[in-house]
């Protein structure tokens, strides 16, 4: 069957527009596909050679995949076991493709309808096994068709029922198993003939790359050369651009001013570590910013061989590539790499860095403008495509999160622009595979054309950091031994491995330790988390002040310099936390330093005060702090976001403690008296956003346990006291300073659950009525504010504030209170508050209970509340309402045992293991529960409901007492409910427990 190989290089024809109408002689109308051929792949590696560029290569790729899709489906169907023949069957090669699913052959020819087929196609985001997978699904729905086709034609009404069940069986069952058999053989014999099957597949040989971590994508231009071999190579501008992109193999990490003095920073073929990824498909299932819509995708480690499948892969050139990341993860880098990597014998990179050209321009205009700044040129889009002769244009666009901040939803439409781009090209014979990078915080606020993948970069693993402290100890090998310095260890990292798992901070901790500055404390212990963040930033921010001091500069003045920085920096974090934002705009910041500090401010003065013209140059030589920024109508617009989320939390609660720690300087003006302290500044800062998060809380805590007892205490009493005075002030200090519009109301709720959770900072615990000393009744006083509180804040700040607190309900005499304190360790359920202390009954020695009837009102509060915690619980509880509405405000109480309602006795019989509750509690709750008898009306709705209920509970729990408390049990409860309940608990027992019947009538 050799003359297949001639319909697979027909097909390949077609594909290079070389088809001849030969090639339909070649095949007779009544012939099916198998009797053609079956050496599929031969030549396939010839005929490829003979392409013209990366498009004819990969359509011709893409219909010798379908050849073999449809040959496999064919040939399992000629050697199954059916009882009749193909050629009885009559089934025409037309019919064939129709089957399969492509369109009636017409003029275009056969050949032409057989590629059309929409067959499973590998991709190299997609498992091989999930490939196969869905292959066999395709085959499946082929045999049914085959199945439906076969039952209209006269030889199946020859046979009879059990043949045809047979034939049935075979085609829908083991054909479909047989022709992915048969697929798979084939496939590997085109793989051998062209290396983008393997690419597809990841049947790459991994084993010698894996146990020495990749570099710098080493390896992939060698992959591509393979399979990209041109007859037109680049010239001039492509040419030019090509050089350009090589160039930034040998560029540093990082620029010398940015480096300590004497220190070599590494270059980017020497220190870039390729990082592990995950790749999935955007389905328009949740978003690719949501870590849930990573959970089950697996970590790779084959960055190298995944970007050679996609870059070789036709669905790129349909929409684009997202490489997502977080800051300082190597976005920007790996697209620099890739550009220098790719083989001008195959692709023509052009790298555009979103930033630099204007943001309201179309992507052609985008793409051009970048060329300029690359090469120096001005040319076009199709002069620049044919002057890279048949090489794949690879558009790398770089930097959509900085389009997304800096001109927020006006570029939620850019994904979809790049596919439409792709389409025109496409259109045009210009094929082009575009590549787009992004933070991944910002992933939900796009649209995603259809066929968008979602490709993120994942952390460092430890051996991967340990890799890049080998390159970068044996580029300062020298330059260490110089300066007296020991090379960095993963000893000193492994504890700050949280930072270092980011390319970029492992460079910033690598920096600091170059320095001269130990990763360890006086101690030799690793300096603490919040201890870590303090030395990086101050070691950052003294380099940099060092930088514009005169060598006259006293230490003292240094100091106030870098306290100066960090505290602008803080306000940074500030403009950040209080948006609810990792990132904020130049614009916004001068507005809120404006607000808070003045326009006119000195250029030299302790505190706060700096220049505002200063502020966007301070901030962008920082290290540490990332600018994002773009152009839109001719105006450069910029953001600023911490190269870690962490930076700004801990400025934040840097700046927050030391605002606290300077009321200790409140000074009246007058001595007789007392006046408010001035907590002016804190209060704006403070009511915007709570400090409640986990991070937020254990910088606080690591702050405050600088400060000494004496210092907690005092600081302790004057957060008490401001937080009382506050309550009765209606001003808004620093008016202008608005961050977000947020309600007068809620600015002083969120302010005051700051000041409750530094109170238990300083403290470690305390109580409602040290918080709200004027109360008489601290229990309500602690629930008002609660309420202000839960007002106050969005559902999930409510989440974030109430979780990490722990309350218990205390009395003293008739005087209620609530002790707070912050929690330790995991969550665990909340105690069980005393209805003593819920309704202010006074406890007594004797067994009491009382009731309230408005228990009506109760889940109608819950209703109007509308609150998603109040209506699922009201939710939950509505049959309980519904049928048992007066066991809810029915209580027992007295003696030792706090007081419960009839509902949680109830409940707790019901849904409790029974031999989890001891002996003695399933006789007191019985009780309790019978006492609610007292307030029922005999034989309404309610009482016969509980009756059933507690019927055949105590069926199941008196056979563990014994008969003399069974009996005990049972008076009491007929003393409640009356004769007439003891009579039908003993009928209820002689049926369902007949034994334990007759022991209570002979113990009678």
């Amino acid at each position: 069957m050799a003359a297949l190989d001639r319909v697979l290089g027909g097909a390949l024809d077609l594909a290079t527009g070389g088809l001849s109408s030969g090639v339909l002689g070649m095949l007779n109308e009544r012939g099916s596909v198998l009797s053609l051929g079956r050496t599929a792949a031969q030549g396939l590696g010839e005929r490829l050679g003979r392409t013209e560029g990366r498009a004819d290569r990969a359509q011709v790729l893409d219909a010798a995949h379908t050849v073999i899709v449809v040959i496999a489906f064919f040939e399992a169907l000629e050697q199954a076991e059916l009882p009749v023949s193909l050629d009885d069957l009559e089934i025409t090669r037309r019919e064939q493709i129709v089957l399969a699913g492509g369109r009636l052959p017409s003029d275009e020819g056969f050949v032409h309808a057989l590629v059309r087929v929409d067959a499973p196609r590998p991709a190299p985001h997609l498992p091989y096994e999930e490939h196969l997978a869905a292959l066999r699904d395709w085959y499946r729905h082929l045999a049914s068709r085959v199945h439906d086709f076969l039952q209209g034609l006269a030889v199946w009404d020859r046979l009879n029922d059990t043949r045809r069940q047979e034939a049935a069986e075979t085609v829908r069952g083991s054909v479909p198993r047989h022709a992915v058999e048969l697929y798979e053989a084939l496939y590997a014999r085109l793989a051998a003939e062209a290396p983008e099957f393997r690419f597809w597949s990841d049947q790459m040989e991994h084993q010698a790359t894996r146990a020495e971590l990749r570099r710098a994508l080493a390896g992939l231009e060698t992959l591509l050369a393979a399979s990209a071999a041109l007859h037109r190579r680049p010239v001039d501008i492509a040419a030019a651009l090509a050089r350009a992109h090589r160039s930034a193999l040998t560029r540093r990490v990082l620029d010398a001013d940015s480096t300590p003095e004497g220190i070599q920073v590494p270059t980017l073929a020497e220190v870039y570590l390729d990082p592990d990824f995950r790749v999935h498909a955007v389905d328009g299932q949740s978003s690719p910013a949501n870590e849930e819509w990573w959970a089950r995708t697996p970590v790779r480690e084959d960055l190298t061989d995944y970007l050679a499948g996609a870059l070789t892969s036709e669905g790129f050139t349909t929409a684009p590539l997202l490489v997502l990341g977080q800051p300082g993860a190597g976005k920007s880098v790996l697209v620099r790499i890739l550009a220098a990597r790719l083989p001008t014998a195959g692709f023509l990179p052009v790298r555009v860095a979103l930033r630099d050209v204007r943001a309201d321009d179309e992507i052609q205009d985008q793409i051009e403008q970048a060329i300029r700044d690359d090469t120096g040129e001005k040319t076009t889009w199709p002069e620049v495509v044919r002057s890279a002769g048949s090489a794949m244009p690879v558009i790398l666009l770089d930097g959509f999160d900085e389009l997304l901040q800096t001109t927020g939803v006006h570029q939620n439409d850019f994904l979809v622009r790049v596919a439409r781009f792709q389409e025109r090209e496409r259109e045009q014979g210009r094929p082009v595979i575009a590549v787009v990078t992004s933070r991944t915080a910002v992933a939900d606020r796009t649209r995603y054309p259809e066929g968008t993948v979602a490709l993120r970069l994942e952390p460092f693993r430890p051996v991967q950091i340990q890799a890049w402290l080998h390159y970068w100890n044996l580029a300062n090998a020298l330059n260490f031994a110089a300066m007296g310095l020991s090379p960095l260890t993963w000893e000193e990292i492994e504890p700050h491995g949280y930072l270092a798992e980011q390319p970029l901070l492992l460079t910033m901790l690598a920096l600091y330790h170059a320095a001269g500055s130990d990763l360890r404390g006086a101690d030799e212990r690793p300096l603490g988390e919040a201890d870590i963040y303090e030395a990086l930033l101050s070691s950052f921010a003294r380099r940099e002040v060092g930088k514009d001091a005169r060598e006259t500069a006293s230490a003292t003045q240094l100091d106030e310099c870098v306290e100066q920085e960090l505290e602008r920096l803080s306000l940074v974090a500030f403009a950040m936390h209080n948006r609810r934002r990792q990132w904020v705009s130049t614009a916004e910041l001068d507005d809120d330093l404006a607000a808070l500090l003045g326009r006119a401010a000195p250029a030299r003065q302790s505190g706060f005060r700096a220049p505002l013209g200063q502020a966007e140059v301070a901030l962008g030589r920082f290290f540490f702090v990332q600018r994002a920024q773009s152009i839109r109508d001719g105006q450069r617009l910029s953001t600023y976001a911490f190269l870690h989320a962490t930076f700004g939390e801990y400025l934040t609660v840097r700046l927050t403690v030391q605002l606290v720690t300077r009321l200790l300087g409140h000074r009246p003006v007058l001595s007789m008296g007392s006046e408010p302290v001035n907590d002016d500044l804190l209060f704006a800062l403070l009511s915007f956003a709570p400090l409640s998060s986990r991070q937020l809380l254990r910088f606080a805590r690591a702050r405050v346990e600088r400060l000494s007892e004496a210092e907690r205490e005092s600081l302790a009493q004057l957060v008490v006291r401001v937080l009382g005075e506050r309550e009765l002030r209606a001003d808004q200090p620093h008016p202008a300073y608005l961050p977000r519009r947020t309600r007068a109301a809620s600015r002083h709720g969120i302010y005051s659950a700051n000041l409750v959770v530094l109170t238990l900072l300083l403290t470690g615990g305390t109580s409602a009525g040290a918080l709200f000393p004027s109360s008489s009744d601290p229990g309500s006083a602690w629930h008002r504010h609660a309420l202000l509180w839960r007002s106050s804040f969005e559902e999930s700040q409510w989440t974030d504030f109430a979780l990490p607190l722990v309350v218990r309900h205390t009395r003293d005499g008739r005087r209620r209170d609530v002790e707070i304190m912050l929690r330790e360790g995991e969550l665990t359920a909340p105690e069980l508050v005393d209805g003593h202390w819920l309704y202010r009954v006074p406890r007594e020695d004797k067994d009491v209970f009382w009731y309230r009837p408005y228990w009506e009102e109760i889940w109608h509060k819950m209703d109007v509340s509308s609150g998603t915690n109040d209506g699922s619980a009201l939710q939950a509880l509505r049959p309980l309402f519904d049928h048992l509405g007066p066991l809810i405000t029915f209580f027992n109480g007295g003696g030792t045992q706090q007081a419960t309602s009839a509902a949680h006795d109830l409940l707790r019989l019901m849904l409790a293991d029974s031999h989890q509750i001891p002996k003695e509690e399933i006789y007191v709750l019985y009780t309790r529960v019978g006492m609610v008898f007292n307030i029922l009306v005999p034989g309404d709705a309610v009482t016969e409901r509980l009756t059933s209920l507690l019927l055949p509970l105590l069926a199941r729990d008196l056979p563990r007492l014994s008969p003399v408390e069974a009996q005990a049990l049972i008076g009491s409860l007929s003393y409640e409910a009356g004769t007439a309940f003891a009579d039908q608990v003993l009928r209820h027992i002689e049926v369902h427990a007949p034994d334990l019947h007759e022991r209570l009538i002979l113990d009678r």
